[in-house]
């Protein structure tokens, strides 16, 4: 019984250090737009949510795979902060994007034009998946 229990402390250390990074990029993610994600999603704002969704996938998906392939419990937590920089920086290569299209990215979910929300959420869980790809060299 006690050689099943031998990885219970690692498999706390990444679990609560994930979950920690994740409520982190939650948050920062929130703080960084400039619109009031929490604010509203408690409207019932699906385009916020959708976008808001997107980058918490986007974000997690590389997550599990650092988790996955790492080979210490360090480089685990780089290769998550390398994630989280990433989707900041699709947030704002997106925004950077639609902006030289003469659009806000922003005002577009603000206002709740779903098809702005779909579209962050999309390109999120996308680059997500490259940067969680790129990790399992």
């Amino acid at each position: 019984m006690v050689n099943y229990l031998y990885g219970l402390p690692s498999f706390i250390a990444y679990l609560v250090t994930a979950i920690i990074l994740l409520a982190a990029f939650m948050y920062c993610y929130s703080r960084i737009t400039p619109h009031h994600e929490w604010t509203l999603i408690r409207e019932g704002n699906a385009a916020a949510a959708s976008a808001y969704g997107g980058s918490i996938l986007g974000f997690t998906i590389p997550l599990y795979s650092a988790m996955a392939h790492s080979i210490n419990f360090i480089d685990f937590v780089l290769w998550g902060v390398v994630a989280f920089v990433v989707q900041l920086a699709t947030f704002f290569g997106v925004k950077l994007f639609l902006r030289k299209q003469g659009e806000s990215l922003s005002q577009h979910i603000t206002e709740g034009h779903q098809a702005y929300g779909i579209l962050m959420a999309s390109v999120a869980v996308a680059v997500g998946l490259l940067n969680a790809a790129s990790m399992t060299w």
